[in-house]
Formats: structure tokens, sequence, C-alpha cells
């Protein structure tokens, strides 16, 4: 049967929303249509984000962008540049848009619902799964795709479903996985992602395409067995094999739920942290040779030429006594961060190590930031600030500064 796809350009704003209310406004570029005869078995749309809503967006998991669905990041996005996000709808809602014969009147459609239903599933980020992330740049494209972007849900709409294409998926997009990060794939990741997958499939059997249930089951089973071939092979493998630390602190984020990205060609982590006085980036960074671990926590803002020394001062006093990490200063462009590390050779990086370093490191940082602002902005010197922190006074009126 012949298959036809119609694309529009609507070059609009959509407001999108989910399950606890958060609304995002998108701007969409591309809507299209895919027709299988008379029957429509694929909606997609294409929206662009900036930086911020992109992280927000991650940090809900809006859009079905699970973490253990999500394919490698082939770089770093900036802020400066749209972030394109392709996603298609959930087959079993389709129907709400089987009347609408062209693009142009679909996307007019869901614009439509916008203004005046905007509680309408169609508008609901979870009935839309995110099959390719990328942003444009001077060197090229930088992204990821998704597990969805492998078997896009489209498909358990079609009337010639197979599972040989479900399975074929399935296992590409493991394999994919493990060589693009052999560094962070083991045996638990690889079974968190296939439950993932296995729940979301359950998901679609329940709905309207339980015409389809058997041909999934089968598929399921036959690309479960492929990959625990996979997740015991990788297990005997890791069993002979030390984990970097590298390894260990992409662990240690991941399970403690921290959004973070990888700078690319280094061991380096980076990912922002909000305390109860500001909010600041953060870099976690391996030296394997040297069996080292780094954790910085950079201010929010830089001493100005003219603050360096009372700031420097600031941050001496501020030191002085501390027995886990350190404050510092680079006098050329005024950074200040605070650093926390460990030496663990012939020893092993465990969770328990890492927290200690990183949540002492944030702790001091967020402690200290109203002073090193005080003697930055309110122009208060060094030791009144110290004092104003280490030995807090509610009549001293160096507090009422440090407070704002």
């Amino acid at each position: 049967m012949k298959i036809k796809t119609e694309v529009y350009q609507p070059n609009n704003k959509l407001v999108l929303w989910d399950t606890s209310q958060f609304y995002s406004t998108l701007s969409v570029t591309l809507l299209s249509l895919t027709w299988q005869g008379e029957r429509l078995f694929e909606c997609q749309l294409t929206f662009q984000s900036d930086l911020e809503l992109h992280q927000q967006i991650n940090i809900k998991v809006l859009f079905n962008l699970k973490p253990e669905l999500r394919g490698t990041l082939t770089g770093e996005f900036l802020p400066d540049r749209p972030i394109e996000i392709e996603a298609t709808l959930q087959p079993d809602l389709l129907v709400h848009l089987q009347d609408y014969p062209t693009s142009e009147a679909a996307a007019d459609y869901l614009q439509t619902l916008s203004q005046t239903q905007p509680d309408h599933p169609l508008l609901n980020t979870e009935s839309w799964y995110a099959l390719h992330v990328k942003q444009q740049q001077e060197t090229g494209e930088v992204g990821y795709r998704t597990f969805w972007s492998y078997i896009n849900p489209a498909i358990l709409a079609q009337e010639n479903l197979s599972s040989e294409a479900i399975t074929a998926g399935m296992i590409s997009f493991f394999k994919d996985r493990m060589q693009a990060n052999p560094e962070e794939i083991n045996q638990v990741s690889l079974e968190e992602t296939l439950d993932e997958i296995l729940q979301s499939f359950d998901q679609w059997v329940d709905t309207s395409l339980v015409e389809g249930e058997s041909i999934i089951s089968e598929a399921i089973d036959e690309a479960t067995t492929a990959i625990d071939d996979l997740i015991e092979s990788l297990s005997e493998a890791a069993e002979e094999i030390q984990p970097s630390l590298y390894q260990a602190i992409i662990h240690f984020f991941s399970e403690d739920d921290w959004s973070f990205t990888k700078l690319q060609g280094e061991p380096i982590l980076r990912m922002a942290f909000k305390g109860q006085n500001g909010e600041w980036t953060c870099y976690a960074k391996a030296k394997e040779d040297q069996q080292q671990f780094i954790f910085y926590s950079i201010c929010p803002i830089a001493a100005p030429e003219d603050k360096r020394s009372a700031i420097a001062e600031f941050l001496t006093r501020a030191n002085y006594g501390m027995t886990i990490g350190n404050f510092e200063l680079d006098f050329s462009d005024g950074e200040i961060r605070y650093k926390t590390s460990i030496d663990v050779e012939g020893d092993d990086l465990t969770h328990a190590l890492i927290k200690r370093l990183v949540y002492t490191n944030v702790m001091m940082m967020d402690e200290y930031l109203p002073g090193i602002k005080a003697v930055i902005e309110a122009g208060i010197s060094p030791e009144e600030a110290i004092r104003a922190i280490e030995q807090p006074d509610p009549s001293h009126q160096p507090d009422q500064e440090l407070s704002g």
C-alpha cells in the first residue's frame, strides 16, 4: 500500500504541558503527517528550544527523554544556538488527527487546541516521543538520537507490523550504546534500560494497539534473549577489568540523580548546583594516571581587579581550619572556586568517598558565597564578612548585609 508523507512549516509557537503542570512554549518549525493509504500512521513535530528550556526538558524527562533511552551526546550544546527536537506522536492518539488531511490543517488544529483546550492529550509532552535532539554548529551537527529513533512508535501502528523490525531495532540500540560508551556500560545500566523499554511496550499494548500484542510480545522475547547474552558477556568481561575513576564518577552522579554533561575528549563532567544562597557550575574531573578525583565549585561571580586583594584575604581567612577542601583564586581573571580532591592510588573510589567530597564542596561554597558577595558588591571588609559567617550575631549590622 502506498505511503505518503506531507510536510508543513508552521513557524509558530505552541504551548505543551506535562503532568506536573509545567508549561513549555515551543517554536514549531515543522509538522509532518505520514499516511498508509487512507490511514494516518505517523505525525512528527519538530520544534526548537534554547539551552535553558532543553535542560528543563531533561530534568523533567519531557517527551519521554528518559536517561536510559538516550544515546550519546556527540559534543556539547552551545548556549547561543537553538536546539532542535524531533518528536513523534504516540500511535493511539493519531485518531485525533485522522480527519485532518493536510499537515497545515493539523498544525492549525493543534494551534487552536493550544488556545481553547490546553489540557488536550495532543498537547501533553508525554504523548510525544523524542527521536533526535541536535544543534547545528560551525563545526557540524552536535546531538544524540534516542531509542525511539531505532524503533519509531509509528511502526506499531502499521498494518504490516513485524517482530523482526522491533527485534532488530532493540539490538541495534544496545550495540550502538555499548560501542559509544564502553566506559559507562555495565550490567545494571543495561538491565535498567531494558526495563524502561519493556514498560513502554506494556503501556502501548494496554492502549488501542491490542491487535499487535502477540507480535510485540514475540519481538520482546527475541530481543530480550539477545540482549541478555550481551549483558552476560559484558558482565564476564567486567569482572576482569577494574573500573576507571571516570566510570566511578559517572556512576555516582547518575545514581545520585544529577544532570550532567560530558566534556568532549576529556574525563570531565560539568553540572549545575543550586544552594540556598545561589546557583553555580561544578566540574568533576578524573585524573586516571595519577589516580586522583577532583571536584570544583565555580563561584557565580568573579572578583574584579580592584577587589582581588580583599577577596584573597577573605579566602585565606575562610581556608584557615578547613579540613576537607579549600578556596582558590585566580589572580589573572578573578575566578573563585572551591576544590575538594582525593588520591586513591592502590584503592577504589567508592560512592561514599565521592559523596563526601562533592557535598562538602557545594556546602562550603553555599556557606561562604554571601561573604564573597559582601566583599565584592557591598565593600565589607574581609574580616567582617568572615565574622558574619563563622560567628553570626543577629545584632551585628554586617549580618543584615549578608542575608540579602
